[in-house]
């Protein structure tokens, strides 16, 4: 455990102190998509590392034009990691995983996607169709960082739920038949 400690303070010591002033401790994304807008609050607290990551991403633009790749009804729907011709899009450093911070990954809530490395997390993200509990840590293995939530437009993820999905691209099954489209994220002013 002194190990993942040590990892997150050192991947937390990168961060620049602008990136701090600049960054609301609980941001608010706007996600627009081809199937209708959703909004996004993530947990600055209990995510550091993964929610600075994330917005990273938004603010350079790089979300938009990505697809919701893989939709898997009653469990998840992923994305942000491919271009609607299914091309990988460029990705950061992988992060600590933060997945200890009392964050659940239930109903709603926005987690980072990753291989089976529990440090591998970059860009991708899912948000979760119901409570996944088997996602979480558990003290014999790493689960998957929780790092916000919808709190607006919840039934336009379950629409995207609802879509017919199959094979697409690289997927044997799992995407969308329906491309779903981020059209544009934007980190919210603070109301």
């Amino acid at each position: 455990m002194r190990i993942v400690w040590a990892l997150l303070l050192a991947a937390a010591a990168t961060i620049t102190q602008a990136d701090e002033m600049d960054t609301p401790v609980y941001p608010r994304v706007l996600v627009e998509t081809s199937h209708g807008d959703f909004i996004l609050e993530l947990d600055g607290p209990r995510a550091p590392i993964s929610v600075r990551n994330f917005l990273r991403y938004v603010r350079d633009g790089s979300y938009s034009g990505a697809l919701f790749h893989r939709v898997v009804p009653g469990f998840v729907a992923q994305g942000g990691g491919y271009d609607a011709q299914f091309n990988e899009l460029p990705v950061g450093e992988d992060i600590a995983n933060e997945s200890g911070n009392g964050l659940s990954n239930e109903r709603g809530t926005i987690a980072m996607a990753r291989h089976a490395n529990p440090h591998s997390a970059n860009r991708q993200f899912y948000i979760n169709l119901r409570d996944n509990d088997a996602l979480d840590p558990s003290p014999r293995r790493w689960g998957y960082a929780v790092f916000g939530r919808v709190v607006d437009g919840l039934e336009v993820i379950d629409a995207i739920a609802a879509l017919p999905t199959g094979p697409a691209g690289p997927f044997r099954s799992e995407a969308p038949q329906s491309p779903v489209t981020i059209k544009s994220m934007k980190l919210l002013a603070d109301d």
